[in-house]
């Protein structure tokens, strides 16, 4: 049987059909290239090795990825029965009630669910580490980050485990760690994806669930399979013309696409993600685009305090329920550095700032728009991150210099937030290496429910430039 790190999921659940391979041998593969990623790259929080054996045993929808492994993230993600910690020590030994709506999609989609990935606490930081489950690493090379929040599922996925995982995007955090480990990250449309239950929206509608893969194709067909208003949702995305899917064979034409190398807040690319940009745009240019530096005219400090206040005051929502949970006040044994100095400001800002945010994130998705429309454009082409994957412990959650943290992680992927704050779809590709052997990723965005020409053209770019033969020099598959 081939490898399975060789594989898409597209490819395994065909092995499936054709019985070349059973989904108890797949996932006896998946388990054991597990063990061994989580021995080198630190990547998973908890294994469900019984369920997924049970859940095979009393048989699989004939979905399209039927008997393919799968892991979800431990963060934005319920299983009935299964620890959900969301990386922090507050919520260590929380068992989940339900099923997520998402999770019951995934499985009538046929995925086999055996695992769960890291997160940085409550997804705070672009680096997976925490204090709970320690750093996890880059397969490209384990002594930087593999990205943030969902740096667990991108190095399972990068180091060979299995094809896709789910991950979750609240500023980045889809894109990121596929930027950072050469993946396919795509952030849905507000109100594509299910959230809950019981929520059907976190962090005031900025954050969306999808995955981190290998191939277009696997992102475009789970899609497809878990899209779609969820109960209690009071946002939905426009609802596609076409199959997510469908759209990775449709030529894209001549598309007009504005380069983006100015971030809202005044970050430039280094010299390596300048490079990757410029690779970028000679590719889309001998692809027959018409390519030109422009960017549209934001707010960015606004946007900057905004996205502050926003993460702060949820902060202190989540600090009052462990109060009360526990029946003390919260301190250092429970929330790290970075989440308590959230906690505080959040206790403290005035209420109507949180209008204030909300009205500057309209600003900015009416900014946008007009942009694309007085300059006809189709995309916005940005490079997913500033700068190359950076160290363990730049980015992490207890930093010895907060200021100098600050500035390390509003820099890191200037470009990433904007997308969440006007709800917009954005795609990471893998399309850029550095010198030292360390995937850059560029990001392209579209307007609010046209994840189908982000995938038209992500399906040309992979046909014209694949990178599926690219292995870090961790590999498990």
């Amino acid at each position: 049987m081939k490898e399975l790190g060789h594989c898409d999921a597209t490819e395994l659940a065909s092995m499936v059909r054709k019985k070349e391979a059973s989904p108890s041998e797949l996932l006896d593969l998946a388990l054991e290239s597990a063990q061994g990623a989580q021995g080198e790259l630190n990547c998973f929080s908890s294994f469900f090795e019984d369920a997924a054996r049970k859940q095979i045993k009393d048989g699989l929808p004939d979905g399209p990825f039927k008997g393919v492994p799968f892991a979800v993230k431990d963060l934005g993600a319920r299983l009935k029965d299964q620890p959900i910690t969301s990386g922090s020590r507050a919520f260590k030994g929380t068992i989940s009630e339900v099923d997520a709506e998402l999770v019951k999609r995934q499985r009538n989609a046929g995925l086999v669910i055996f695992g769960q990935t890291t997160s940085p606490e409550f997804g705070l930081t672009t680096s997976t580490e925490s204090a709970l489950y320690g750093k996890t690493r880059n397969p490209w090379n384990i002594e930087h980050t593999s990205g943030g929040s969902s740096g667990g599922a991108s190095a399972c996925v990068a180091s060979g485990v299995i094809p896709m995982a789910h991950a979750s995007d609240g500023g980045g955090s889809i894109r990121i760690p596929a930027a950072c480990t050469g993946l396919v990250g795509l952030k849905p449309s507000r109100g594509r994806v299910p959230m809950g239950p019981p929520l059907s929206e976190n962090w005031f509608g900025l954050s969306t669930n999808h995955c981190v893969a290998r191939s277009v194709r696997d992102s475009a067909t789970l899609l497809d399979v878990t899209h779609g208003q969820e109960p209690g949702a009071r946002y939905i995305a426009p609802p596609p013309e076409r199959s997510f899917l469908s759209a990775l064979d449709i030529e894209p034409g001549a598309l007009k696409i504005a380069v983006w190398n100015t971030a809202p807040n005044g970050v430039k690319p280094d010299k390596d993600a300048q490079a990757g940009l410029d690779a970028t745009t000679k590719l889309l240019s001998a692809l027959g685009h018409h390519v030109e530096e422009a960017g549209p005219v934001l707010d960015g400090d606004a946007l900057g305090k905004g996205m502050m206040i926003m993460v702060s005051s949820f902060m202190a929502a989540v600090a009052d329920e462990r109060e009360a949970h526990f029946g003390r006040p919260i301190g250092d044994e429970d929330f790290e550095p970075v989440a308590l100095r959230f906690i505080e400001l959040g206790r403290t800002i005035p209420m109507s700032e949180l209008v204030k945010t909300n009205n500057a994130f309209c600003e900015a998705a009416y900014q946008m728009e007009m942009f694309m429309d007085e300059g006809g454009y189709d995309l916005i082409l940005a490079p997913t991150l500033s700068r190359a994957p950076v160290k363990l412990g730049v980015l992490s959650l207890d930093p010895p210099d907060f200021d100098q943290y600050g500035v390390d992680v509003s820099s890191f992927a200037a470009w990433c937030p904007v997308f969440n704050q006007t709800g917009w779809p954005a795609i990471s590709l893998p399309l850029h290496w550095t010198p030292e052997g360390l995937p850059l990723g560029m990001m392209f965005g579209a307007r609010l429910g046209r994840e189908d020409l982000l995938y038209t053209l992500a399906g040309q770019i992979e046909r014209a430039a694949p990178w599926a033969d690219k292995r870090p020099p961790v590999w498990f598959g």
